[in-house]
């Protein structure tokens, strides 16, 4: 951590005294950037995430453009399931999708065991090469998919409005469910390990589809695969978040999933988060990504909203309660992060 010149992250993820509030964006390496777009616009998204030096360049894009506090390699959640041996499409405008999604014993047993260091090199690569080109400016954050929120997208072959088939899964054949996330949790906290071992300073689990599950299907189906994931991390002192998007009902039992830092959505107050729990862990959110589309001065209004509803103290990463959307004017996005940076003295 010596080594870093900006490690307010890394200090806010473990709780541990900053001077102001540390902010960087869910999918800060996207499309919204006209950098983004113009390195987009030769190669496919796949390639992208294949290729080093261009994850690399788009990784570090906003720590240059926008002047967030961290850089969040760039990939993608669903090279775990590609990984094991299912075939991977990202079209423009359909989002992600497995042709041929699981749905039986035989295909979950054909599935491999990844190992990171072949099959998922080139991330690895990325990430060193990320690192070599920031030399200590800001840490590096690894990240990778919830095994709840992976098994959703190989069993349904897509986004769903009603996850039927996910559904059907775990109440038509639990078991065969549990297998399966089994077999995503030891892949997944491979996978971890080794981007914490390729330079990543802090690792963030995305459960995006946690929210769709009853409470006690949530603790059944993801909560305990989190945490077993968590413990099965190797890693130093390296801080993990975890994002379970829609899971507000639950926050008391969050905090013991063994995560240093719970990232919420904008439909939590932080006030409340932070009290049900506790001096536990710290936070990470929690703007409405459509508040960008506002002018400054209400964006500053909503930016410091937060910050007064997580109040004085330390352990607030300032983030979004989601990903930035595409259309959002990027000067938007530096407006906020400069407000923040200032603003949030005040609160230390």
């Amino acid at each position: 951590m010596s080594q870093l010149q900006n490690d307010l992250v890394i200090k806010a993820a473990k709780r541990l005294p900053t001077d102001r509030t540390p902010i960087w964006i869910m999918r800060q390496a996207g499309r919204y950037l006209p950098e983004y777009r113009a390195v987009r616009a030769k190669h496919d998204f796949l390639t992208m995430c294949k290729t080093p030096e261009l994850a690399a360049e788009v990784t570090i894009q906003p720590v240059n453009i926008i002047g967030v506090d961290a850089a969040i390699i760039f990939s993608d959640i669903l090279v775990i399931p590609e990984a094991m041996g299912m075939h991977l499409e990202i079209t423009e405008g359909k989002g992600p999708v497995f042709p041929s999604p699981v749905n039986s014993k035989e295909e979950v047993v054909k599935l491999k065991n990844p190992d990171p260091s072949k099959d998922l090199r080139y991330v690895l690569d990325a990430i060193l090469l990320t690192k070599k080109e920031l030399n200590g400016r800001v840490p590096i954050i690894g990240f990778a998919g919830a095994p709840w929120t992976i098994l959703t997208y190989m069993v349904e072959g897509h986004g769903s409005k009603s996850f039927s088939k996910v559904k059907k899964l775990i109440y038509g054949n639990p078991e065969l469910a549990h297998i399966l996330l089994e077999k995503i949790t030891k892949a997944t906290a491979a996978y971890l390990s080794a981007q914490i071992e390729a330079g990543t300073s802090l690792v963030q689990i995305f459960d995006t589809w946690a929210g769709i599950l009853s409470p006690g299907d949530y603790q059944m189906f993801a909560m305990r695969y989190v945490q077993q994931l968590i413990s099965e991390i190797k890693r130093k002192d390296e801080p993990v978040i975890y994002f379970p998007k829609g899971v507000h009902y639950l926050m008391h039992e969050l905090k013991e999933v063994g995560a240093d830092a719970i990232s919420v959505d904008w439909t939590v107050e932080l006030e409340k988060a932070r009290r049900k729990m506790g001096d536990k862990v710290a936070i990470q959110g929690n703007l409405d990504p459509t508040v960008l589309y506002a002018d400054t001065d209400s964006i500053k209004r909503e930016a410091r909203k937060v910050l007064e509803s997580f109040g004085k103290g330390h352990g607030h990463i300032f983030n979004l309660g989601h990903g930035i959307l595409p259309d959002i004017d990027p000067e938007n996005v530096k407006a906020l992060v400069s407000y923040v940076k200032e603003e949030s003295k005040n609160f230390h």
